[in-house]
């Protein structure tokens, strides 16, 4: 079953048209923007709906597309770093609560941090997920490492989007170098979905030259930073200074080469429990205890738990039909359950 969302619009301070969904019910969870998002296209998305599912379960999931991108405004004149927090901020207006929980992950987390540092009476806590304070031609301390950020930009201005499988592989490896094939193709396209080569362009251009560090010192919310140790798009280095710098902030190190967490490897439990700890909600479901599930087969139970039939859980997990098949009787009987139902009311039930 399709995760229903409310979409709504509200306009940036320049007028610019911005894109706005929320999913779920509770205590406002709020988004900052970042790079490739696309508020409808997501929720077909392998990769972007088990995060929506995930985040909406115990929240009002709140999130929104950048100026330029997905179902916002596609031709802004003007896309920099001062209309980014010009547009959180205009869609933080239309939040019907006194206090948030803000979450950033990527450049977002520059968004959030720079807000939160000045209005903490709306942040009760702030979630900062392979965040950077400093883009990478801030952060360059070599003509190598200047370099490399002005080699992406150009890579990004001539391939962004296009068929040519070299490109395509060197992009979608930047975020989620151990995904699937179905969620390799599914990054290939959200690209061509999302923004057009200039507006990658420009926006990548903006967010090399971000630096909120100083910002970080004057937090003073509850945070929660959690980096991937083998992210290729944003060094772990930046994720440990963020959490150094901003006072009291949790540090999580987690095991994993994606920039974007995948549900099917052990980082994906880590976060989301440590996620669940912070926020004081309900833990996600573990493995249930002396079933002897492995990663692969608790992914599976997750995803019929969600009300998908064997071929959505192949599509989801780039997995052949009759694997999942297999899998499913094996879930079943490590359980010791006849059916699907039963499966579920176990899970649920506790």
């Amino acid at each position: 079953m399709r995760l229903h969302q409310d979409i709504s619009f509200c306009h940036s301070q320049d007028g610019t048209r911005i894109a706005v969904a929320a999913c779920g019910a509770g205590p406002v969870l709020l988004r900052a923007a970042h790079w490739l998002s696309h508020v409808t296209y997501d929720l077909d998305s392998p990769v972007w709906q088990p995060w929506v599912e995930a985040l909406s379960r115990h929240h009002r999931y709140i999130r929104y597309d950048p100026r330029g991108c997905g179902m916002s405004e596609r031709f802004c004149a003007d896309l920099s770093l001062a209309t980014w927090h010009q547009d959180l901020e205009a869609v933080i207006a239309t939040v019907p609560v006194d206090r948030f929980a803000l979450l950033g992950g990527s450049q977002g987390g520059a968004l959030a941090i720079h807000y939160a540092a000045r209005h903490p009476e709306r942040v009760s806590h702030l979630v900062l997920v392979n965040a950077y304070a400093q883009g990478s031609r801030t952060r360059a301390r070599t003509d190598a490492e200047l370099l490399e950020a002005e080699t992406l930009f150009n890579l990004v201005r001539i391939g962004w989007g296009r068929s040519n499988p070299a490109f395509c592989q060197f992009f979608t490896n930047l975020f989620i170098p151990d995904g699937t094939p179905e969620q390799h193709r599914w990054w290939g396209d959200l690209e061509r979905e999302t923004a057009s080569p200039e507006v990658a362009a420009e926006t990548l251009r903006q967010m090399q030259g971000l630096d909120v560090l100083g910002d970080c010192a004057r937090i003073r919310v509850p945070t929660l930073v959690a980096s991937c140790r083998g992210d290729m798009r944003v060094p772990f280095e930046q994720g440990a200074l963020i959490a150094a710098t901003i006072p009291d902030a949790r540090f999580v190190p987690l095991a994993s080469a994606n920039h974007v967490l995948l549900p099917t490897e052990p980082a994906w439990a880590v976060f989301h429990t440590e996620l669940a700890a912070f926020l004081d909600e309900p833990a996600p479901h573990p493995v249930l205890a002396g079933s002897g599930l492995t990663t692969a087969e608790s992914e599976v139970l997750h995803l019929i738990v969600a009300g998908l039939d064997n071929r959505s859980i192949a599509l989801r997990l780039g997995k052949s039909e009759k694997t999942v098949r297999n899998q499913v009787s094996v879930i079943l009987s490590k359980l010791d359950v006849s059916s699907r139902a039963q499966a579920i009311v176990r899970v649920l039930g506790g």
